[in-house]
């Protein structure tokens, strides 16, 4: 059975199936990569406690840069937020994100938490 939550016209925030929670891409406000970086993580992992997840429970995550020369500041945040021993696989590239102040975007595909 497929679950849709948080679904409008252009997509569902979280699509739910066969015990797999699939995000779509979250961005975080902020001035910088490590403000919005912080910021989306903190919607990423608020959806996932909100459908059955969490972040120990990640098992890949997709992050888009605007520029890869943000790629270690995102990366010190990101570091201290993933759980230690529970990395997810991971992809970084870079991208023309949808609006010009957006400097990162992470896509996360999750397990339920059983």
């Amino acid at each position: 059975m497929i679950e849709r939550f948080e679904t409008g016209t252009r997509m569902s925030k979280v699509v739910k199936h066969n015990g797999v929670l699939y995000l779509c891409g979250q961005v975080g406000a902020g001035d910088t990569v490590a403000e919005q970086t912080k910021d989306c993580l903190s919607r990423v992992e608020a959806l996932l406690d909100n459908h059955g997840s969490s972040r120990e429970h990640i098992l890949q995550a997709i992050v888009w840069l605007a520029d890869m020369a943000d790629f270690a500041e995102m990366n010190e945040v990101w570091d201290a937020w993933v759980p230690e021993g529970k990395a997810p696989s991971r992809a970084c590239g870079e991208a023309k994100l949808a609006r010009e102040q957006l400097r990162v975007e992470i896509i996360v595909t999750a397990a339920e938490a059983n």
